[in-house]
């Protein structure tokens, strides 16, 4: 046997067994992160007071509709705050009709970016400031909830004695090539936040969800708020990192069926929008990223390409593990309400979602920093921010 079948002979034991411990990983990791619908409601009497923070720039597609469910909530005491951040279209109209049908909404504008501040970021901050709850939900303006989500949620937090609660949404995809990404998006996502493990306080593992981040209030001011993540373009995710650092305590749960959000409209809307996050999610670090890819490539894209170029012992080994790795995303697609065929274009998602880390980062570095909404972000102060 010569050194590169010797080596390929390996490279298939060594993914095999690591594919298969990630599929038990997961199996497990299913069972153990409850549902948000599963969940026993909270009773009307004695509900502490939760502010519902959002902020948009240019929402105009979106925004009544997501501001009408969070309006709607089948919660007895809780307050509205949406942020209108220095939108150019009908956004901040919209909510002022809206604030002027129900005295539960309160809309602030913003108008200017301070230096050092991400749009989102501060208008969120500012959201926050203004907020009298004794829990905070943040949340995106493209959000619909069900009416019954935050009594679920809430009532798990009390009983769970959590101090920060992230849960996932039920994403709509339009079109077979972005339910296919969605699949893969939502393996890596896993893979990298591992969320059945942020209950573990001795974890360091963590996780944050832009479409429903609840928190104490008192834990979010004691953290430092969005004020200590400024910068970070993935703030949802850093805001969780936040909560597991001061040793608070942390879990999530699944919103399917509760919790709504159209990803993207296209496959090209997904490339755009993820540009601005996949070098951030590498801690800007060119070497993450080199890394990332060679491990990409030899642990979850090369075993379909071995199991038809190699022979033999090494031919069946990635033959398995390619089986693994589709068995591994059609079920996790099945587990997050996407139909589980998709799930046998994980490869391609592979592929694509290199594609866009390696775009994320060329572009970033070009530009040097993020150009997102109309604000430029320069990449210096974006790598300063560091949690």
């Amino acid at each position: 046997m010569d050194w590169l079948s010797l080596f390929l002979f390996w490279l298939a034991v060594v993914t095999l067994l690591g594919v298969v411990s990630t599929c038990l990983e997961f199996a497990w990791g299913h069972r153990k992160v409850k549902t948000l619908r599963e969940l026993p409601l909270l009773d009307e009497k004695g509900a502490p007071k939760v502010s519902v923070i959002a902020a948009g720039r240019n929402e105009e597609r979106n925004v009544e509709e997501a501001a009408r469910s969070l309006l709607s909530l089948d919660y007895p005491n809780y307050e509205v705050i949406l942020v209108n951040d220095r939108s150019t279209d009908r956004t901040g109209e919209i909510l002022d009709r809206l604030a002027a049908e129900n005295p539960r909404l309160r809309v602030v504008h913003i108008k200017h970016l301070p230096t050092g501040w991400l749009g989102k970021n501060h208008a969120l901050q500012h959201g926050a400031d203004a907020a009298t709850g004794e829990f905070l939900l943040f949340t995106d303006a493209d959000i619909v909830m069900e009416p019954t989500s935050l009594r679920r949620a809430v009532r798990f937090m009390q009983e769970a004695n959590v101090d920060h609660l992230a849960a996932g949404p039920n994403v709509t995809v339009r079109g077979a090539w972005l339910n296919v990404f969605c699949v893969g998006f939502a393996v890596f996502f896993a893979m990298f936040v591992k969320p059945w493990k942020v209950s573990n306080p001795r974890s360091q593992a963590h996780i944050g969800v832009g479409a429903f981040n609840l928190i104490r209030a008192e834990v979010y001011r004691n953290i430092g708020g969005h004020r200590a993540i400024a910068m970070r373009v993935d703030d949802d995710l850093k805001l969780g990192k936040l909560v597991k650092k001061n040793e608070f305590r942390q879990d999530c749960v699944a919103g399917r069926g509760m919790i709504f959000v159209e990803w993207y409209a296209s496959v090209g809307d997904a490339v755009r929008g993820l540009t601005k996050n996949m070098f951030a999610g590498m801690e800007f670090s060119v070497p993450m990223v080199v890394g990332s890819t060679l491990a990409m490539l030899a642990f979850l894209v090369f075993p379909f390409v071995g199991a038809f170029i190699t022979s033999g012992w090494t031919q069946l080994l990635f033959t398995v593990v390619a089986l693994a790795l589709w068995g591994l995303a059609c079920s996790s697609a099945h587990y997050n309400g996407i139909r589980w065929f998709y799930g046998l274009g994980f490869p391609l998602a592979a592929v694509m979602f290199l594609f866009i880390l390696w775009r994320s980062t060329l572009v970033t570095l070009k530009n040097n920093g993020v150009n997102w909404r109309g604000t430029h972000y320069p990449l210096k102060e974006l790598r300063a921010n560091k949690v």
